[in-house]
């Protein structure tokens, strides 16, 4: 045999030259999963980084300041400590001239003390003017009384005068009748002038009579008015002496008013050296543990307000804080889940495919702000959804994360011409996904 007919039958064996190829199966295969692939769902989603806070105010590292202006007098803590809430951190001393009198409450309390029973000799007093005003009133009552009836007095005597004046009035008219017939007569001759004389001597008296009526009844009558002009200054004496006492009550009354503006002013700042005095000792607010003191030392001066330590609390809910850019923000909503992973912490994610992913953990936001920040991006408060899955309790405030926010289910072609074209993901509603759910 020579040597070509070796190499052919080699070349046949090796390569096995007569078999059908199977290249092609496997493209249409590979072209069948690929096409299959394109329609398996995707869940849409906006990736974020943040950072790990607080989701209450008081659950972050908070500021200890000092309430007043002091002398370190003694420290109880150093940095590292915990503390419970109400735990002495360090006290203070007085520093300004207006309260360094270890007595200063007890003598504001006598001060208030002297101004209330100021208070009440005031209300003695005008307890007495009250009598003496009651005095007044009764006086003048009796004073009006007794004028009253003497001018009932000289009333009946008017009436008793005036009748008097009537009887002389018909005397004199019978005895001027008698005097002129008589002097007729005596004209005539029928008497004599003795007679007329007798008869013009009692007609002079009548009318004499008269006239001493008529006087008694003009005085009577003026005891009248002067008893009417003394009821009116009987009237103005005392109601002069009572406005007089009612002005010494109102007097009174008005230092009784500014006395307990007095009192109620000293028991204010009886009240503020008391809680003054409770400042000086520093308390910390709330269970934590104290870091970065501002101050060191005894005798510092510390001004009102500055602050002495930080102090982080023991008792934390965490959130994330991420932010997400202005066209995504139409996409979130309140109650909207989100899958985090943290730094330091191993995960395997597939974004399109929160269910398969590894290491990750559950949220819902609670709040975003409606206004851009300074950089551009709005501010998402993201909280952990327990019921799903609960975040490591190594994480510490600052630590970073990655977040990201699930929307909508689409199949992976439409999400790929979405990216290509560069189109938002599409706009939803919680509810609408939530019927998708159900559906």
């Amino acid at each position: 045999m020579n040597k070509p007919d070796i190499q052919l039958k080699s070349f046949d064996a090796i390569f096995l030259n007569h078999q059908k190829s199977k290249v092609r199966y496997f493209f249409w295969a590979t072209l069948v999963f690929v096409v299959l692939l394109l329609f398996l769902p995707w869940t849409q989603n906006i990736k974020s980084g943040g950072n790990i806070t607080t989701l209450k105010q008081e659950h972050r590292p908070q500021k200890v300041n000092s309430p007043i202006p002091g002398r370190i007098n003694r420290w109880y803590v150093k940095e590292g400590d915990f503390v419970k809430e109400g735990d002495t951190i360090l006290i203070l001393t007085e520093i300004k001239e207006d309260y360094l009198d270890p007595n200063l409450i007890t003598r504001t309390q006598s001060q208030v003390k002297a101004k209330k029973g100021s208070i009440g000799y005031y209300q003695e007093k005008i307890s007495t003017v009250e009598m003496q005003i009651a005095n007044l009133q009764q006086a003048k009552k009796l004073k009006i009384e007794q004028l009253n009836n003497k001018s009932v007095q000289l009333n009946n005597k008017l009436k008793g005068e005036t009748a008097e004046l009537e009887a002389n009035n018909n005397e004199m008219k019978l005895l001027k009748n008698q005097y002129e017939r008589q002097l007729k007569m005596y004209e005539e001759g029928l008497v004599s002038q003795t007679q007329l004389q007798q008869r013009n001597i009692q007609y002079q008296n009548a009318t004499a009579k008269k006239i001493a009526t008529e006087n008694k009844i003009a005085q009577t009558q003026q005891e009248l008015i002067n008893i009417e002009l003394e009821k009116n200054s009987v009237e103005q004496e005392y109601t002069e002496k009572i406005n007089k006492a009612n002005g010494d009550k109102f007097q009174n009354l008005s230092q009784i008013t500014t006395t307990q503006g007095e009192v109620e002013k000293l028991e204010n700042q009886v009240s503020n050296y008391t809680i003054r005095n409770g400042m000086y000792i520093v308390r910390a607010p709330q269970d934590g543990q104290i870091v970065q003191a501002s101050k060191s030392g005894i005798g510092e001066i510390l001004k009102d307000g500055e602050t002495i330590a930080m102090i982080v609390p023991s008792r934390v809910d965490y959130a994330v804080e991420m932010f997400v850019k202005p066209m995504d923000l139409p996409l979130i909503n309140i109650g909207q889940s989100v899958r985090f992973t943290f730094d330091g912490f191993p995960a395997i994610v597939f974004s399109g495919w929160p269910e398969n992913s590894y290491g990750t953990f559950a949220g819902k936001v609670v709040f975003f702000e409606n206004s851009i920040g300074a950089n551009g991006m709005y501010r998402v408060l993201v909280a952990e959804d327990k019921t799903i899955k609960r975040w490591p309790d190594q994480l510490k405030l600052g630590t970073g994360s990655h977040g990201i926010i699930l929307l909508k289910d689409v199949p992976i072609w439409y999400e790929l011409w979405r990216n290509i074209n560069g189109f938002p993901a599409d706009f939803y509603t919680i509810e609408k996904k939530e019927k998708q759910e159900e559906k």
